[in-house]
């Protein structure tokens, strides 16, 4: 292995830079919503505990959206420096919807925050609620077309290819925006980052409540993230089922890694392996853990249905649909077996600890009160968040090594994505200084939203302090952001 292998270099700088924003971006997604929620509360019944909450979880929202545009700036900018070749050959489709996420819903999302941020005393009350959920829609919005421009790698659809082959032209914007990828990783997207969003607002409120502070708000924001937690849990689970059956449709090839299967098979024998031991090229099993007719239900709904393993899809691959490519790949267009098959298992795994974790807090807090509730459960709760947020990478890291060894599907090899003229020392130099910043900028991400949830929210009014219903959103200071 060459350590200065431009292509080894940029592929690791992109996945890490990747992986890096993908930190912030759920939980923008997820907290905007969630303060939405909180500040509909307070609108709705007044009473000051959910305007408190707006006011705390808005700024942990602020604090992560800001890292988030700032790391999502980098990323982009890496289309032309290391992978030149591909922004060439996709520009033509790929610019179109990151046009659209970043001169419309990114600066419509941007401008809707504003205003909410300095609207507190100059924006009628519904009006500024307004602009949170504006907000909100637009990240929402913005999230999407992230996904149309990434489902084009993984299911190229309308375009076609410019008379010289150099480059894929659309011809079609409304079938990149209806790409059923995008269609169905939207939803699967946006309920896996409210579980992290969930988990984030258990460990804050389990934190406090731990120690007796803040017990009435962070009641509610805990009761808040326990069902958010199930709740997203159970759309995560719908929604992964609808996306797996389109995955199976477009790169079954992915779906056969995942399980490591070689040989094709239906029915029973079409079974899924909760845990299997084999060789380290991935090609025999050693020992295996198995459901039964799972695994062809999984991918066609059916439990008599009939999943093709990596084995024959190869041979289809290399003789039928893309045999001009064979030679480049040394006969195999399988992925990394080992990183497909335990990325695929550790994102089940680690959404269902979560989730897990979300019904016993339900359980544990039934009727109860919080000095009955046993000291390690606030302990175990606070580290809610880690498991979802780990589910969500290395559910990326299936998504995206899956697609290997293809940077668009069918059309175009990794390799040959590439800026031709970079040279591996440059890379390098770049992948480092980006690691260290990104590692300091780690830390203060984590200290300041660290900081500001065990600060927590503004204390509720005393007995005798006046009544919040009598306060003038007026008298509320924007300064606290």
């Amino acid at each position: 292995m060459d350590l200065l292998d431009p292509l080894l270099l940029a592929r690791w700088q992109f996945g890490l830079t990747t992986l890096y924003h993908f930190l912030f971006v759920p939980l923008t997604l997820g907290m905007a919503l969630t303060v939405a929620i909180f500040q509909t509360a307070w609108h709705r019944t007044g009473n000051v505990k959910w305007l408190h909450l707006t006011r705390f979880f808005g700024k942990i929202f602020l604090i992560n959206f800001a890292m988030g545009v700032v790391t999502g700036i980098v990323q982009e900018f890496q289309f032309g420096m290391n992978w030149s070749a591909y922004s060439r050959f996709v520009g033509d489709v790929f610019g179109a919807p990151l046009a659209f996420e970043g001169l419309m819903a990114f600066f419509f999302e941007a401008t809707f925050i504003g205003l909410w941020i300095f609207g507190w005393d100059k924006l009628p009350r519904a009006l500024h609620l307004a602009s949170i959920w504006i907000a909100t829609i637009g990240a929402w919005f913005s999230a999407y077309f992230i996904l149309a421009a990434n489902a084009f790698m993984q299911n190229p659809v309308g375009f076609r290819m410019a008379d010289d082959g150099s480059r894929a032209e659309m011809t079609d914007f409304f079938a990149v925006l209806s790409n059923p990828v995008a269609i169905a990783a939207l939803p699967h997207t946006l309920f896996a980052a409210f579980m992290m969003t969930a988990g984030v607002i258990i460990s804050i409120s389990a934190w406090h409540l731990l120690r007796g502070r803040n017990v009435e708000m962070m009641r509610s924001s805990l009761k808040y993230g326990l069902w958010g937690m199930v709740v997203a849990f159970g759309g995560v689970a719908l929604s992964g089922d609808q996306l797996s059956l389109v995955m199976v449709a477009t790169q079954p090839m992915k779906m056969a890694a995942a399980e490591a299967m070689f040989d094709s098979a239906c029915g029973a024998d079409a079974s899924f392996s909760v845990f299997t031991l084999g060789t380290p090229d991935g090609s025999a099993e050693l020992f295996s853990i198995r459901v039964p007719y799972l695994l062809a239900f999984l991918s066609t709904h059916s439990i008599d249905g009939c999943v093709e393993g990596i084995n024959d899809l190869n041979l289809a691959y290399t003789t039928e649909m893309f045999p001009e490519f064979a030679d480049r790949v040394d006969g195999s267009f399988a992925p990394i077996v080992w990183v497909t098959y335990w990325s695929f298992r550790w994102m089940i795994g680690l959404g269902s600890i979560a989730a897990s974790t979300a019904v016993a807090g339900l359980w544990l807090t039934r009727r109860k009160a919080v000095r009955e509730v046993p000291a390690w459960a606030w302990k175990l709760a606070i580290w809610a968040w880690p498991a979802s947020l780990l589910a969500i990478l290395v559910g990326w890291v299936f998504t995206e090594m899956g697609r290997q060894p293809w940077i668009v599907f069918g059309l175009m090899l990794t390799e040959d994505g590439v800026s031709p003229n970079v040279l591996g020392w440059t890379v390098l130099i770049s992948l480092t200084a980006f690691t260290l910043i990104y590692a300091a900028l780690a830390v203060v991400e984590f200290g300041l939203i660290v900081k500001t949830a065990k600060t927590g929210p503004e204390p509720l009014p005393g007995p005798d302090d006046p009544d919040p219903r009598d306060i003038a959103v007026a008298d509320t200071p924007t300064t606290v952001y």
